[in-house]
């Protein structure tokens, strides 16, 4: 073949003749790299007119449209609870938007809005209750009934960030077990957690949007769908693109669209989606032919509570497909958290619907942005815990209880930080430990302090260091660099002072 890698092949036209002719030849991703690495991406050009993908996972940015229509007499609907879940009510009288991650108040953490949307596709009847002001137009101030998916007028899953391209890997370098939307992440490295199909992922088999934008005809959810432009937080530059897609809620299966609950962080509703790539050009061919360690993702320290988080190290799929990575020289065990063999059941149910005829290519109506970056919250005046720290008060765990008890009063303190020759923090005293340890008789500062601290590091913001002094139920967080070595103190008295400042 003498043509450039980008000419000219076959059109989506010629594609879509040969699906109605029944002579069409579609292979899933997992195939197409076994065909290319064989025969090359030239002849594999030649031989394939479609590459199937699929990936089925939880993905939090996911929800549905629902019309119920009009009681008698009408309601202009203002609160509404599905199931016991909120719904947006800010659209038209009888319109909803339920989204996957919202939650019952009476069963948090166990039942939200992706297990309502999974229950209505499932065909189960769901408890609609709604609340109104009462207009003249609509007088109904209350109503309360039992409805299924086939009394809704519509019902149209729509997912505004779906089918990242990438995901980075999580684990976590803390000493307590922490729970995250990448799931339960063990202490000191434990374990680690990943996300996608690897060389199954939709935008993995054409990363430059040349066959997919706005007007893609995919398999969403066990039904037909449609890509209707970028997916929030859409960053091409950084291979990590996304998908804003919708489709009929009411010809969907609760195979592919599952309600989830993940411990300490909320609901979510897993989603299967499926996009079929043309093959127009030898380019399109080679890139359809990639490996899982071509797609490269980062392992990040998770147990770091900021939007920028440590790279432990760059690992990718082929790696966490297997199972174990290593971590400071120890193997450690990796899960996924979404299925690859739903992911290839999708990719393969879409190569039977292409040839046999169900299932036709749609010409992309607008090409999906090449150019977005991912922007961070701009967020005004938020304090971080070297800029609230005090000066922290030390001693060695050589001292007895006598001297600390002074060193409390000298110094007005209600806490002391015990650190080594190096200023490294070894363990944290609070006068109530040295009341309690007289009272008990104990003569030793070792045997009264608490080696377990929960420190922050100089950088995190105010509100994680509320948040720690909750979940642990303490009033103070020594501030600690990389190395371990106290840098301060942040106390309950000074954030209420730091509180008070900023309201006022």
């Amino acid at each position: 073949m003498t043509r450039n890698r980008h000419g000219r092949i076959r059109t989506i036209e010629e594609i879509n003749e040969k699906i109605k002719q029944g002579s069409v030849v579609a292979v899933t991703a997992e195939e197409m790299r076994m065909i290319v690495e064989e025969k090359g991406p030239e002849k594999a050009a030649e031989e394939v007119d479609v590459v199937t993908t699929g990936t089925f996972g939880a993905m939090c940015s996911s929800g549905a449209f629902l019309n119920f229509g009009h009681s008698d007499p009408p309601i202009k609907m203002d609160k509404i609870t599905l199931n016991g879940v909120e719904a947006y009510h800010g659209n038209a009288a009888v319109d909803c938007y339920i989204g996957a991650t919202r939650m019952d108040p009476k069963r948090p953490f166990e039942y939200g809005g992706g297990h309502v949307i999974e229950d209505l596709v499932s065909g189960k009847t769901i408890h609609v209750e709604a609340e109104a002001y009462g207009t003249d137009c609509y007088p109904r101030r209350h109503v309360e009934t039992d409805i299924t998916i086939e009394d809704l007028n519509q019902a149209i899953l729509c997912n505004p960030r779906n089918a990242y391209q990438r995901y980075n890997a999580a684990t976590n370098s803390r000493d307590e077990v922490i729970y995250t939307y990448m799931g339960k992440l063990l202490p000191d490295f434990g374990n680690a957690s990943f996300s996608g199909s690897g060389i199954l992922n939709p935008l993995c088999n054409d990363p430059d949007y040349e066959t997919i934008g706005v007007g893609t005809r995919i398999f969403l959810g066990g039904g037909i769908g449609y890509v209707i432009g970028e997916g929030t937080q859409h960053d091409p530059k950084n291979r990590l693109g996304t998908l804003m897609v919708k489709g009929d809620l009411k010809k969907m299966s609760p195979r592919y669209l599952k309600g989830a609950s993940f411990t300490g962080y909320g609901t979510s509703l897993y989603v299967g989606i499926g996009v079929p790539i043309p093959i127009l050009n030898v380019g399109l061919a080679e890139k359809t032919g990639l490996k899982d360690e071509d797609i490269k993702t980062d392992l990040l320290d998770y147990g770091v509570p900021r939007r920028i988080r440590p790279i432990v190290k760059g690992t990718n799929y082929a790696e966490l497909k297997s199972g174990k990575l290593e971590v400071d020289e120890r193997e450690i065990p990796v899960q996924p958290l979404s299925s690859l063999k739903l992911a290839r059941e999708i990719a393969e149910t879409l190569k039977e619907w292409i040839l046999s005829g169900k299932f036709y290519i749609s010409e992309p109506v607008e090409k999906l942005p090449l150019d977005t970056e991912f922007k961070p919250m701009k967020v005004t005046g938020e304090p971080e815990a070297h800029m609230i720290m005090e000066p922290a008060v030390t001693c060695s765990v050589d001292e007895s209880l006598r001297e600390a008890a002074e060193r409390i009063v000298q110094e007005e303190v209600n806490h002391i930080l015990v650190t080594d020759e190096g200023g490294r923090l070894k363990g944290i005293v609070t006068s109530f430990d040295i009341t309690k340890a007289v009272a008990e008789g104990f003569r030793r500062l070792d045997e009264v302090m608490t080696t377990k601290v929960v420190t922050v590091k100089p950088g995190e913001l105010l509100e994680s260091c509320i948040q720690k002094m909750e979940e642990h139920n303490i009033s103070a967080l020594p501030v600690v660099d990389d190395e371990g070595r106290v840098m301060g103190i942040v106390t309950s008295e000074g954030i209420a002072k730091t509180l008070g400042r900023r309201r006022f």
